[in-house]
């Protein structure tokens, strides 16, 4: 049974960086639920290196930075012909080269082009694709759990996720004009990605999130993908504007008892 009806639709998939990205994780998800996907990664770099991950699947190159790198993506899939019945945005970047500092010292150029790359491009490249989407199309792309938690190694990225967040409500109102189109996020706690490995004292966190999570287990990979998936499908007709926590009950955990005592345990 086609429980998701994801069978024959067309899916539009940005930010495949390797088997560990968020994207490569839905992607594979979409095609084993019949699906056909269409890849739009970095540049002409990616796109030959991830060639030989997705054999003969359709990729296009696209650096999200350039407008007329967009105009190009957008007139070639054009050309290409057909509707898509779904979007993924899973394109985030922030620039630590720097180090981490405190929130107040944040570079301006890092955060905006981190706002530039992780936020602005969603709205840029539905505006560019719009005529491409099928009227009842649905549009995904990845936040975090929470963006209200001052985590200190996460830097300025919460702040940028928030606006990614807000911006659902604000895609959602301005495509009804014209189409049913639907926007979400799937917003998972911590994962082991190539993405997160870059992130300082990223490791430490994951462990801890690890302890804090009820079921003793962080967040995988491939639960995000089957949310995801099922936000892409018609399934979720009824789910727009909306950004669907996946951290497997961390949040509601945060005073387990066996982490207080290990923490008061300590204090002298």
């Amino acid at each position: 049974m086609d429980f998701l009806e994801l069978t024959g639709k067309s899916i539009l998939v940005f930010g495949v960086a390797n088997r560990k990205s968020v994207a490569y994780a839905i992607a594979r998800t979409l095609e084993d639920a019949g699906a056909t996907v269409v890849y739009v990664v970095q540049n002409q770099e990616a796109r030959q290196r991830i060639g030989k991950l997705l054999g003969a699947r359709e990729i296009y190159a696209c650096d999200v930075e350039h407008d007329d790198q967009i105009e190009q993506l957008r007139d070639d899939l054009t050309a290409r012909g057909g509707k898509f019945h779904g979007l993924v945005h899973s394109i985030a970047f922030a620039d630590f080269s720097d180090g981490l500092k405190p929130f107040h010292e944040t570079g301006k150029r890092q955060f905006l082009q981190a706002m530039d790359i992780s936020c602005y491009s969603l709205i840029r490249l539905c505006d560019a694709v719009k005529d491409l989407l099928d009227a009842d199309a649905s549009v995904v792309t990845i936040s975090i759990s929470t963006t209200r938690m001052a985590s200190e190694n996460y830097g300025f990225m919460a702040p940028i996720k928030a606006a990614l967040d807000s911006s659902l409500a604000f895609l959602t109102k301005s495509f009804s004009r014209f189409s049913r189109v639907r926007f979400n996020a799937v917003a998972p706690g911590l994962l082991k990605t190539s993405a997160s490995a870059g992130i300082p004292g990223y490791v430490d966190s994951y462990l801890y999130a690890e302890q804090v999570i009820p079921r003793g287990q962080a967040i995988q990979t491939q639960e995000v993908a089957n949310v995801a998936a099922f936000l892409l499908s018609p399934r979720s007709s009824g789910i727009t504007a909306q950004s669907l926590v996946i951290d497997a009950g961390m949040s509601i955990n945060y005073f387990d008892r066996r982490i207080i005592e290990k923490v008061v345990g300590n204090q002298t």
